[in-house]
């Protein structure tokens, strides 16, 4: 339910802007507009303020503004039949209609620059230095990460030839998005190239794929104890550092995990060796049928104090920064728009319609992660709405540049044949994107 208000929320709010922008552009102009609405009918309520109806409509997925004399997703052919009235849109001058029809779009660029603005201000950044990282021990690999070629104990130290200060650029999207794509590693002392593949972002639409991509190394230190378990029996402690297990030395967490994992299993006993405020403690308990110790680790935050950075900026500064962060999350969205267009990324794996987006909003309320999804959607619609295909805005924008240019005017005919096949194509869409994240659900 969280994820569903937040998503509805974002929808509403970004759908209310970008119509406002539509209406607003419409009425400096001495148009007519019929209808306002958040959603799709049917309607739920409304009010009358002068010519215009303002309603929210039961169906929170979009929303639209009638404008008379315009031919849109009502298709009102009868109305279109009735010579032109100097308020309606058909009669306005063809640049004028223009501005209205990218209204929409001009709103949702200006508000999702000013939430990454209002971002970049209210929490600054918090990143990871890279070469604290990897005077901890580097990276642990995990399953994705190692499909790719990457193996724990691996020290990233250039991203496409170039070094790098924050360990947060090794997975964004700009990265994995970026042509001929690589990784130069430090591993037993030699500099080895990793390439990442131009399909390698999709192995991320999943749920807790970026988890099983990388992680950081920590020491072997507990956290938890769970109560039915040898941990519990033998009195394992929050701060034991587990030094030995089986006679072999441990320095890392993750070697831990492994040699329980595919080693201790095999046995029927274990012994092992903690420390514990400078004594060292030995253990050793039957081990036969089981397959942990029965721990979680110490929260990694505990150890990378070293490697943590916090900036703050003041208003002015994050004016620039924020509209830069703006214009690069458009540039990558519009990036892997391409890469889906030209077959490098599959359509199936790299769409994510409403439940996709309900997800990313995650289970608990957050504010930061709100507001950074709703700029990224912002600017999606925008970028979206200006595609070229009829029923959307940029369907519009393409038939008056070709009259602004050409100085003809498509029919009214022609142009309700195309609102009709664009709206198809778009229903089509929406029940593929639907039915896509449905299958992604399993």
């Amino acid at each position: 339910m969280i994820m569903l208000a937040q998503l509805l929320l974002s929808l509403s709010f970004l759908v209310a802007v970008h119509e406002m922008g539509h209406l607003l552009a419409a009425k400096y102009f001495g148009m007519r507009v019929e209808q306002f609405s958040i959603g799709f009918p049917p309607k739920l309520w409304s009010f009358r303020k002068g010519d215009t109806e303002y309603a929210i409509s039961a169906i929170p997925l979009g929303g639209y503004v009638k404008i008379s004399g315009m031919i849109d997703e009502s298709l009102d052919s009868e109305a279109m039949k009735m010579p032109p009235q100097p308020w309606e849109f058909r009669s306005k001058p063809a640049w004028q209609r223009l501005i209205v029809m990218l209204g929409g779009i001009f709103v949702n660029v200006i508000v999702g620059i000013i939430i990454f603005i209002g971002i970049t201000f209210a929490f600054g950044d918090t990143y990871l230095l890279n070469s604290e990282i990897n005077k901890l021990g580097g990276i642990e690999a995990r399953p994705i990460g190692k499909r790719l070629g990457l193996k724990t104990g691996d020290k990233i130290v250039k991203i496409n030839g170039k070094e790098f200060k924050y360990f947060d650029d090794i997975m964004r999207p700009q990265t994995l998005l970026t042509d001929n794509a690589y990784y130069t590693v430090e591993r037993d002392g030699q500099l080895v190239d990793i390439s990442i593949p131009a399909d390698f972002i999709q192995k991320f639409n999943k749920k807790d794929s970026a988890r099983n991509f990388i992680g950081y190394r920590i020491p072997p230190v507990i956290g938890e104890v769970a109560k039915d378990s040898i941990a519990g029996k033998v009195g394992l402690q929050k701060g034991d550092v587990i030094t030995e297990i089986n006679g072999i030395h441990f320095t890392y967490m993750d070697q831990v995990y492994e040699y329980i994992k595919y080693e201790a299993v095999k046995r029927d006993t274990i012994t092992f060796k903690v420390m514990r405020a400078g004594t060292l403690l030995s253990f050793k308990e039957n081990f036969k049928g089981r397959a942990a110790i029965g721990f979680i680790p110490m929260e990694p935050e505990s150890y990378l104090k070293s490697a943590e950075v916090n900036i703050e900026y003041g208003f002015i500064e994050s004016i620039p920064l924020g509209t830069d962060r703006a214009f690069q999350t458009l540039k990558t969205q519009v990036r892997a728009f391409g890469k889906v267009i030209t077959g490098v990324l599959s359509p199936k794996e790299s769409l994510s319609g409403p439940i996709g987006i309900m997800q990313a909003y995650g289970a608990e309320w957050n504010w930061q992660r709100f507001w950074s999804l709703t700029g990224v959607l912002s600017l999606v619609l925008a970028f979206m709405n200006l595609l070229p295909i009829p029923a959307l805005d940029g369907g519009h924008v393409m038939f008056l540049s070709y009259e602004i240019i050409s100085r003809r005017k498509p029919s009214d005919k022609f142009l309700e044949a195309a609102q009709k096949v664009g709206m198809v194509f778009l229903l089509a869409l929406m029940v593929f994107i639907f039915a896509n994240d449905i299958i992604k659900l399993f």
